[in-house]
């Protein structure tokens, strides 16, 4: 679990490709060096990996076939700049929202506006990924925990401020390119209870109308201990 509040910007020292589609990329880093051990998690670009050896000056990961098909993790090159971010830990502050590592999909930045000190980002979402987003509501790009401004038509628009654009891989960002994204928890569960969300080959089956519901539909359901325990 992380929190989308990117703790330094690394870059990629080397991306070897391996066996079946696999591949070992190894990160220059500083910050995030600091406390880690072998088996760590650690987001890059929003994704979640583990962390396989340390060395003085970097981390090196084994990136999966689905990875790097599913994520920008795949188009990375020695020399790309990547954001990275420990694991959240139970002791510290809890800054932007809760960011699983999970990358819902990839999009693709259609414009970047300028309006002194502010930058507007609109980026073009696929409609499974849109129907999980709220205007004023959290959402993860490249791993920075942004809150959406606007949403027109198929896209939405995030407005980053300095501080963002001064820490993050965003102030390289050009318009087309393509960014990973993770759409809220809250809302993709809520997506999923009222059945706006559907499973893979599975659009007529598990949905659920959940309008007009009541808790008295729930009496009976073993995932509760009793029934009483909804009245108190």
């Amino acid at each position: 679990m992380f929190t989308g509040i990117v703790e330094e910007v690394g870059t990629v020292r080397s991306v070897q490709k391996l066996g079946s589609g696999w591949a070992q990329i190894e990160v220059d880093a500083k910050i995030v060096l600091e406390g880690s051990k072998v088996g760590d998690s650690i987001a890059i670009d929003g994704v979640c990996q583990t962390i396989k050896r340390l060395t003085s000056h970097s981390f090196i990961v084994d990136t999966l076939a689905e990875s790097l098909k599913k994520t920008t993790l795949g188009h990375l090159r020695s020399g790309s700049r990547v954001n990275l971010e420990r694991a959240l830990r139970l002791d510290g502050r809890l800054d932007g929202h809760f960011v699983q590592g999970h990358v819902s999909g990839v999009a693709q930045i259609r414009t970047i506006h300028r309006e002194k000190d502010n930058v507007y980002i609109t980026v073009s979402l696929p409609p499974s990924l849109l129907s999980t987003c709220v205007a004023e509501g959290s959402i993860a790009l490249d791993g920075i925990s942004l809150t959406i401004a606007s949403i027109q038509g198929n896209s939405i628009t995030v407005n980053l401020i300095p501080v963002t654009l001064e820490r993050t891989t965003w102030k390289y960002k050009q318009e087309g390119d393509l960014v990973n994204v993770e759409t809220d928890i809250i809302g993709r569960y809520v997506a999923k209870f009222l059945g706006l969300e559907k499973d893979r080959g599975l659009e007529n089956q598990h949905s659920l109308n959940a309008v007009g519901l009541k808790w008295e539909s729930f009496r009976g359901w073993k995932g509760f201990h009793s029934s009483s325990t909804l009245e108190e």
